[in-house]
This record gives C-alpha cells, structure tokens and sequence, in this order.
C-alpha cells in the first residue's frame, strides 16, 4: 500500500439485490464500476465466511470457507442451475434496506440445493483443481456443516459423543452416511469462489483492489474448532478452559466477555503455526489485502475463565508475536497486511507493528474528544503516514449517529478543526480532513458517504439481533457522491 489512495468500506451483505442481500452478481460489478468512476483504489469488505447465530461475520463456521448467501442466484440461472420461478418462489424479506436473516436461513439452501441437483459440477475440470487447492479445510467444512444439519442446526459440542470428538471411526461412518449433503457443501464452496475470483478478477483490472478482513479468533461452534481441538485451549471433553475477550475500560465497566476458545499457541507452535499458515495462504488468494482484527491479541492477549459472565476477572497472556508474524509475512507473499491497532496498544504491540512494517489504523471518530488538540488521532499527530484513517468503522456510529444528540457546544472544537460551520457538513468535513491527512491509505464507510444516521449502523458491540443487517438501496450511491470523491482524491493526491 505504497501510494496515496482511497478506498470504501461495504460489506457484501449490503449490495443491493433482489434476493435479501447481497451478492457477488451484477449489483458488485457495478459497485467496482461506481469505484473506479470515484478513483477510489480499495473496496473493503468485512468477512466473508458463512456467518453462525447472531449473523456475525466475525463468528464464522469456517476460517477459510465462504459465505453461501453470497452466491449470485441470477448467475447460476444463467449457467442454467436455476429458474426464475425457482428464486421467486420464496419470501426474502420485506425491506431492501434490511437483511432478514431468519428468512435467507430458511429459504436460501432450498434454493441452491435446486442448483445442486441440476449441476454436474463434479465431472468438470475447474471443481477438481478447486478440492485439489483446498484440500485441508474442505473436507472438514463440508463434513461439519453436513452434520450440523443432520443433527437439528445444534452446536458441535452438543452432537453424539463419537462424532463430537472427531474419532475417525465416526468421521467415517457419517462421511458415508452424508455423502450427498456433503457434496451440497461442496457444492457451495465451489460456486462461492468461482463467482468470487471473476469478481475480484474484474475489479483488480480496474485497479481496485479488495481489502478483506478476518477476525483473530475463531467461534467456538465452526469446523476448525471441532477438527483440530488441539489447537485450542480445550479441556479432556472439548469444552473451552479460556475464553477470549477484552478488559474493562472507558466504553465498558465489564469489559467484553467474547467467548472465543484461546488457542493453544504452544501446542501451535510445535506444529509450525501450520494452521495459521493456511488460513493466511487461502486469505491471500481471496484478497489483495487482509486486515487482522484485534492484531493486539497476537502480542498480548486477555485470557478469561470459561465459566466468567463478565470480563473483569481475565489476565494478560503473552501472545506469539513475531514468531506467528514471521509465519503470516511467509503465507502472504503477493498480499499485504493492516494491523488493527486500536484498544490498549502497549509499547510491546506497537513495536512489532513497526517491525512487521504493516500500517495501522487511525479512527477519526475517536478523535475530537478533548480540546487541547494532543489526541493521537488527529491528523496532525500522525507520526508516519504508514498508516490507514478510517472515519469509523462496522463498530462505531455512523458520523451522524454520533454528533446527531451532540449540541454545538459539545461539538465546537469538531466543527473549529474541520473548518465548518453546520452540523450536517460534518460527514463531507471529516471525510476532507481524512483524504487531507498524510495517511497513505483512506477508507470511509460507505454510511458515512451517504450521511446516514444510526439506522444504517452496522454492529452495536455486545448486542444481539439488530446488527449486521443494513443494505445500501438501489441507486442510493449517486453521481454527486461519486463526483465529490473523485474531486477529494484529485485534491490530496489519492
């Protein structure tokens, strides 16, 4: 990420699209169109793996699998998989400005498992390279999801005893038993990266490129945690010993309890940080650069008792540091690298940030708190322009979420440094100052292009049922908004 640039934050989910959310078909070519017409450089998108209860991408059943709610129905009719009739036949929802998940989860493998029957899928040539290049996770995720079905939609650490500690007879037996869902999981997995690799494929010819993100720790319920449990802090039962989460602090008195097993870093150690080392190597094929949420966890991390309901009584563990960073440089040879720097960064973090050479991030949300002008945040305070500024990102209020209650005296030293006058210039005003700052790399989300209040917010942290759901309507990224981007990169030189 060497040369001044600007980029968008929008998850796949919020694309436009007939069919409850969105998807790498038509409406994401004509996103990446949209972007070039802005001379924006990056399209961020938050990750992209199949999302458990809750509907978090951050709480994915796979560190390496795709979300099968991303595959385009409209292409596979085209490939002649699919009707209309078959797409239409179904309820998706009653808003285009809202994911209905409980409706895309009953509706949407019914769909695709019309595709499936119809495909011959597996006599062609690009499916056996696929399995070929994916051989370590997919027949794990596929075997996984198949039983996950099998046995009601239940956590893996609630199936029958065999298959729960993944003894090989019982992989076997249900390996045979399955053999036709597991081929549907298959299934999904090849049409996924099929339709993603066109995309991206399209969008770096238009010199974009895609910014992924993937969380640092994996859900307890995913197929990583159930196959390869020795990874994990898990006791003799498979149940969690630690858990992962944050400390108290100034936004939460209990700090946040994640749930997240830790990893047995010295257990993967001793394989070479193996693991690590494939989910960093199918990441670099997915994207053009990967985003490491919560990086801090690598240097130092906040260990909780599994049976804690808050957060309050975790210690700090030393993480693996430069031993796993020197693992993830070898596994993304071709992709680059942001370190998610944000929370309590020690001395300890910032220094290999610094050795790794990865950007952090600057949240200009966070930084009109005080009026003395001393906070790390603001632009004139940053120290290298190796670094990405975000107005905010899928954790925060849009911009005009959080100023909206904010009276003008409150706001004053906001509206002195950005120069403005009004309330309702903030947004274009902080998206300047971002765009003016020596950053190398501006990325806004596309909520806070459009100005829009919280009901466009993305995720809440520590609530369930009102996040992840927000879609950008059709023709709501204008030719004015696109206009004003293209005039901000010509300003600063992105």
């Amino acid at each position: 990420m060497k040369d001044r640039a600007a980029g968008v934050l929008l998850a796949i989910s919020s694309l436009p699209s007939k069919y409850g959310i969105g998807t790498l078909g038509k409406e994401a070519y004509h996103f990446v169109d949209q972007l070039a017409k802005a001379n924006q450089r990056y399209w961020q998108v938050l990750p992209v793996g199949p999302t458990s209860y809750g509907d978090s991408p951050y709480q994915s059943f796979s560190a390496f699998a795709g979300n099968p709610y991303f595959i385009d129905l409209e292409m596979l009719e085209e490939e002649g998989l699919l009707k209309k009739e078959d797409m239409e036949a179904y309820d998706w929802g009653d808003s285009l400005a809202y994911v209905d998940y409980e409706k895309i989860y009953n509706n949407r493998f019914s769909v695709l498992k019309k595709a499936y029957k119809a495909s011959s899928f597996q006599k062609e040539k690009e499916y056996r390279k696929f399995v070929k290049e994916n051989t370590y996770w997919l027949e794990d995720y596929s075997l996984y999801m198949a039983l996950k079905f099998y046995f009601g939609g239940i956590e893996w650490d609630q199936w029958e005893d065999e298959i729960r500690m993944h003894k090989k007879s019982a992989v076997a037996h249900y390996t045979k038993l399955l053999q036709s869902e597991i081929g549907f999981w298959k299934f999904c997995q090849y049409k996924f990266y099929s339709q993603w690799k066109k995309l991206k494929k399209y969008a770096n010819k238009k010199d974009i490129k895609i910014i992924g993100d993937i969380p640092l720790y994996m859900a307890l319920d995913s197929a990583d945690v159930w196959a390869h449990g020795e990874l994990f802090e898990l006791d003799e039962r498979k149940k969690p010993i630690h858990v992962a989460g944050v400390p108290p602090d100034c936004f939460s008195e209990d700090g946040q309890l994640w749930g997240n097993p830790i990893y047995n870093w010295k257990k993967m150690e001793h394989t070479g940080f193996a693991w690590w080392y494939q989910r960093m190597r199918s990441n670099a094929n997915l994207y053009d650069v990967i985003r490491i949420d919560h990086f801090i966890g690598i240097v130092n991390y906040w260990s909780i008792p599994a049976d804690s309901r808050t957060a309050i009584n975790g210690k700090w563990k030393k993480g693996p540091g430069k031993k796993l960073t020197k693992v993830i440089k070898k596994a993304t040879k071709g992709a680059s690298i942001i370190a998610e720097d944000l929370g309590v960064v020690g001395e300890n973090v910032r220094a290999l940030i610094q050795k790794t050479g990865w950007p952090g991030m600057k949240i200009l949300l966070f930084a009109f708190d005080d009026e003395n002008g001393a906070n790390e945040y603001l632009p004139h305070n940053y120290a290298s322009e190796n670094c990405i500024v975000y107005g905010g990102t899928h954790d925060n209020d849009t911009i005009v979420g959080y100023y909206k209650e904010k009276s003008d005296e409150e706001i004053k030293f906001v509206k002195q440094y950005l120069g403005i006058s009004k309330k309702e210039d903030l947004p274009r005003a902080m998206i300047r100052c971002g765009y003016a700052s020596i950053a190398k790399t501006a990325v806004f989300q596309m909520q806070d292009i459009l100005a829009l209040d919280n009901s466009a917010r993305m995720n809440c942290p520590s609530t369930v049922g009102t996040n992840w759901k927000w879609r950008m309507l059709p023709n709501q990224f204008t030719a004015d908004h696109i206009r004003f981007l293209k005039k901000m990169c010509r300003l600063y030189n992105r």
